[in-house]
């Protein structure tokens, strides 16, 4: 069920953000997105959310990355598909689009990866952002550099793979309401059935 973004947020901010991310993204929600009055807790400044407004800047990411609901503006801007379909027992992640230039950074507004779910008729639903920073020392075993971004600290290290050195992941699911919280790193609502591998 698609419901406009002003019902879920409840606020003036909602109203006006529903207003401007659902005329010029038309389609991009589907299912109720997770409340941003929702977050377990009392939102409370840090060293590294000075603002203590989680709020606010959930609303910010929303708004720097509505654009890429267009999977060409996210290559047009740096992204490139990387590592296939990514799902799990406990969900999926779904295609990862990375911008290289952005990895580490931790910018609310330049998130590192965009994530798209495959749909049935070949396209991608832009469906949440993630940010990365590789482990300083690349000891999966020490977290003493974890960083945290939306007061939220990054999940990991994960070891290295083929892929990517050992790193650190902040998944934010800002395009998709995810049953285990806006930060799980897994949504079990993504899927990569219709995945064609045509990247």
């Amino acid at each position: 069920m698609r419901r406009p973004l002003s019902l879920v947020l409840g606020t003036a901010l909602g109203t006006a953000l529903s207003t401007v991310l659902l005329s010029t993204v038309p389609g991009v929600v589907r299912g109720p997105l997770t409340p941003l009055g929702a977050f377990a807790g009392p939102v409370t400044a840090s060293a590294d959310d000075p603002a203590g407004d989680q709020e606010r800047q959930v609303a910010e990411v929303r708004t720097a990355t509505a654009r890429y609901a267009d999977v060409q503006e996210a290559l047009n801007n740096g992204y490139a598909p990387s590592r296939g379909c990514v799902e799990s027992p406990e969900g999926g992640m779904g295609v990862h689009y990375v911008n290289p230039d952005l990895v580490g950074r931790l910018d609310l507004h330049a998130p590192d990866v965009v994530l798209y779910e495959p749909l049935p008729d070949g396209s991608r639903r832009l469906v949440a952002v993630e940010w990365l920073k590789w482990d300083e020392d690349q000891d999966a075993s020490t977290d003493d550099d974890r960083p945290s971004l939306l007061g939220v600290p990054f999940d990991g290290p994960f070891p290295a793979d083929d892929a990517m050195p050992a790193r650190y992941e902040l998944h934010a699911w800002v395009w998709d309401a995810n049953p285990n919280g806006m930060f799980a790193r897994w949504n079990p609502n993504i899927t990569c059935a219709n995945y064609t591998g045509d990247d």
